[in-house]
């Protein structure tokens, strides 16, 4: 069970990719703790089926590699809520490919999904949550940005580069109240990765390598994201907090 953080209560949150794996937990989370949320998702059927769980959840469907778009659901979300304080960047893919055999156009593909959303998004929602009087921009990194594994160069780059815009964005922002923070997941266990990468040998690998031997749930990087937001990390900003059971 999460910890409850009173000063969430009503407060507006804006989370991009939130319907599925860790972004859903954030979206289920943040409801929970009685805030207004909004998200956008490609995945337009399973945005609208978590939508229709939780009572006054604003859902749009959202190509985020469209970055006028995107723009403009920020915005849009903001006047249905009512103003907007929290923004959580959390949309990304990690599709795996050989750095040797990637295109320009591909290598543009994954900046175009992995960083560009999260610097747009957060320069659109600066001026509304400035005029909120405040609040919390959290962006989620990974701890590939420190390892660098084969096969993630695009996005262990776009990660990386996730890392120096908070302490930018923080050191900037600072002054207007806002605070941005990075959280950096180890393997977290999703559907996609138990459909795609996350077979029995792998976990096995990774377990020989952390010091907390069980899975990292969505909901764990949820409940980091909840603190953060919340007024006690209020003075917490420009960090990049890790949560992967020990493995870095």
């Amino acid at each position: 069970m999460s910890a409850s953080y009173p000063s969430l209560q009503g407060r507006a949150v804006f989370v991009t990719g939130g319907a599925s794996g860790i972004g859903a937990a954030m979206v289920r989370a943040f409801h929970g703790q009685g805030a207004k949320v909004a998200f956008v998702d490609l995945a337009q059927a399973q945005g609208e089926a978590l939508a229709s769980e939780l009572p006054g959840v604003w859902f749009q469907p959202c190509d985020v590699t469209d970055g006028t778009a995107l723009q403009t659901l920020v915005r849009s979300a903001a006047a249905a809520l009512g103003g907007l304080q929290i923004l959580v960047n959390n949309v990304a893919n990690d599709t795996r490919a050989e750095a040797a055999t990637t295109s320009a156009e591909a290598w543009r593909a994954g900046l175009a999904v992995n960083l560009d959303p999260t610097f747009l998004a957060s320069t659109t929602a600066y001026p509304l949550i400035k005029a909120a009087g405040g609040g919390a921009i959290l962006n989620l990194s990974s701890i590939n940005a420190l390892l660098g594994p084969a096969q993630l160069a695009a996005y262990s780059a776009a990660k990386g580069a996730i890392n120096a815009l908070t302490k930018s964005l923080a050191r900037e922002w600072g002054p207007d109240n806002i605070r941005v923070n990075a959280i950096s997941p180890g393997w977290v266990v999703t559907d996609r990765q138990l459909e795609l990468w996350l077979t029995p040998e792998a976990e096995a690998a990774w377990m020989e390598q952390v010091a907390l031997k069980r899975r990292i749930q969505p909901q764990d990087i949820a409940d980091l994201a909840l603190f953060l937001a919340s007024d006690d990390a209020a003075m917490i900003t420009g960090q990049n907090l890790v949560i992967d059971g020990g493995r870095t």
